[in-house]
C-alpha cells in the first residue's frame, strides 16, 4: 500500500510539479480572482463616503456620513478578514474596537469616536489602495493561468477547430486569428514542431503561474495584516496588559507560598514554643529538673525557627543578593545544590535590582529542576551582558526531555520573564545534554 510523502520531505521538483494542481495554489487564485469585485465594491463605497462628507463638511451632515463611511469601511475589512482566513489560512486578530467616552453617549458620541478611531482610517486606506492591487494581481495572476493552459492544449485546438467550428486552423498574422480561408501574409500553426514548441512554453508557464500568484498574495497578505489588523501600539497594550496579569497572578502565588510556610512551619514551632515555656514556668517551683528539660528543649525550638525563618527570608530576598550581588549569590545558590556546579559570571557592573532578583530567582528554580528530575552529574551556570540585554545560560549532562509545554515548571518560569520582556529557551533532547538559555533586559 502506497503512502503519501509528507509535504516537508517532497522535492522540489516534486513540489513544483505539483504546484498547478495543489489545494493551495487553487485557494491562492481563487482569492485573487474573488477580490477584484469586492475591491469595487468598497473602493466605491469608501471613494463616495469619503467624497461626499468632505463636500458635506460644510454642514451638520458631513460629519455623520463620513462616520457611516468609516463604520462600512470597518464590516469590509470583517469581510476581508474572513476571507484571508477561509482562502489563505491568514490568521489577522480583530483590531479594538470603537470606544466611546465614558462620560458621554449617544449618536454623537459614536460618530466622534468613529471619527477619532486610528483602526477605521486604516480600514478606509485598505479599501482605497485594495482596489488598483487587486486589478494589478487579477490580470496578472488570471492571465498567466490562462495563457499558460491555452498554450499547453494548444495541439487540441488542431483537431477542435476543424472538427466542430469550421475553421481549418489558428494563423498567425496580426496576432493569433481564427481564419478560414487562409489570409494573406499569415502562417498557419499546423506543424508537429510548432505544436509542440507552443505547449512547451505553455507547460513552462502553467509551472510558473502558481508561484507567481503566491508571490502577488504575499502582498495581498501584508496590506490585510498591516491595515485591517490590531495598531502595533494596541497589540503592545494587549501585551502588557497580559504580563501585568502574569505578574499579580506571581505575585499572589508568592504571598499564599509565604503564608503557607509561615502558617506550617515557623508559625507552629512559635505556637509549641509558647506551649512549652508555659509549662516550664509551671513546673519552675515543683520540678525544676523537668522545667529545665522544657526550657532546653524550646531552646532547641527557637533555633529550629529561627532557621526556617531564614530560609524563608533568603527565598523572598537574600540578603547576600543585595549586599553582593549576582556572582556570590549564585555561588552561595550553587554550594547548596545536590548537584556539582560551575558558576561562571561576567558582568560589567550590576543590573537593575528587579532584573537582578529575577535573573536570582531563574537560576535557582532551574538547580531545583536539575536536583530534582535531570539526574545529571554536573552542571554549569553562565552569565554574561550582550549590549542591553542579560543573559543566563544553565547545562546540565542529565537525561534531557524538559520542556515548556504542559504546564510544567518552566512554562510558569517563561511567562514570569515574558512579563519584563524577558525570553526563555529550553534545549533538551532525550538523552540530554539540556541547555536553558534565559534573556533579560538589562535595565
Amino acid at each position: 500500500m502506497s503512502t503519501a510523502i509528507p509535504v516537508r520531505h517532497r522535492p522540489w521538483w516534486l513540489v513544483a510539479v505539483r504546484a498547478p494542481v495543489a489545494r493551495r495554489s487553487m485557494r491562492e487564485l481563487g482569492y485573487v480572482a474573488s477580490g477584484l469585485p469586492l475591491a469595487c465594491i468598497g473602493f466605491s463605497y469608501a471613494f463616495c463616503a469619503l467624497l461626499f462628507g468632505s463636500v458635506l463638511l460644510v454642514t451638520f451632515i458631513g460629519l455623520p456620513v463620513l462616520a457611516v463611511g468609516l463604520a462600512g469601511c470597518r464590516a469590509l475589512g470583517h469581510l476581508e478578514r474572513g476571507r484571508a482566513r477561509a482562502l489563505l489560512g491568514l490568521e489577522v486578530a480583530e483590531p479594538e474596537p470603537v470606544r466611546t467616552l465614558r462620560r458621554s453617549s449617544g449618536a454623537m458620541s459614536w460618530i466622534s469616536a468613529l471619527l477619532r478611531s486610528g483602526v477605521s482610517w486604516r480600514h478606509l486606506l485598505y479599501t482605497l489602495l485594495h482596489l488598483p492591487w487587486s486589478v494589478f494581481s487579477c490580470m496578472a495572476g488570471l492571465s498567466a493561468w490562462v495563457v499558460g493552459w491555452a498554450m499547453l492544449t494548444f495541439p487540441l485546438w488542431e483537431w477542435f477547430f476543424p472538427a466542430y467550428v469550421d475553421h481549418p486552423a489558428l494563423q498567425v498574422g496580426d496576432g493569433i486569428t481564427i481564419a478560414s480561408p487562409r489570409q494573406e501574409g499569415s502562417r498557419v500553426l499546423d506543424g508537429g514542431a510548432e505544436l509542440a514548441v507552443i505547449a512547451a512554453c505553455g507547460l513552462v508557464v502553467v509551472l510558473l503561474a502558481p508561484w507567481l500568484v503566491r508571490g502577488l498574495v504575499q502582498v495581498d497578505k501584508l496590506l490585510v495584516g498591516g491595515l485591517l489588523g490590531p495598531s502595533s501600539l494596541a497589540a503592545r497594550v494587549t501585551e502588557l496588559e497580559t504580563d501585568r496579569g502574569v505578574v499579580v497572578d506571581t505575585a499572589a502565588a508568592d504571598l499564599r507560598r509565604i503564608e503557607r510556610d509561615l502558617h506550617d512551619g515557623a508559625q507552629a514551632r512559635l505556637v509549641s514554643l509558647a506551649m512549652g515555656l508555659g509549662m516550664a514556668k509551671e513546673k519552675l517551683d515543683e520540678d525544676p529538673r523537668a522545667a529545665a528539660a522544657v526550657v532546653e528543649e524550646a531552646h532547641g525550638e527557637v533555633k529550629l525557627a529561627l532557621q526556617e525563618l531564614r530560609d524563608l527570608a533568603r527565598g523572598i530576598h537574600p540578603a547576600i543578593l543585595t549586599d553582593r550581588g549576582l556572582g556570590p549569590a549564585l555561588s552561595a545558590l550553587a554550594a547548596r545544590c545536590t548537584v556539582p556546579v560551575a558558576v561562571t559570571v561576567e558582568l560589567p557592573g550590576r543590573p537593575a535590582a528587579a532584573i537582578e532578583g529575577i535573573a536570582y530567582f531563574t537560576v535557582s528554580e532551574l538547580l531545583q529542576n536539575i536536583s530534582k528530575h535531570s539526574a545529571a552529574r554536573r552542571a554549569t551556570v553562565e552569565i554574561w551582558r550582550n549590549e542591553e540585554r542579560l543573559l543566563i545560560q544553565v547545562v546540565d549532562d542529565g537525561k534531557g526531555g524538559a520542556s515548556v509545554e504542559g504546564g510544567s515548571g518552566l512554562a510558569g518560569l517563561a511567562d514570569r520573564l515574558g512579563a519584563v520582556d524577558g525570553l526563555l529557551v529550553v534545549d533538551s533532547p532525550a538523552g540530554g545534554p539540556t541547555t536553558v538559555t534565559a534573556e533579560l533586559p538589562w535595565r
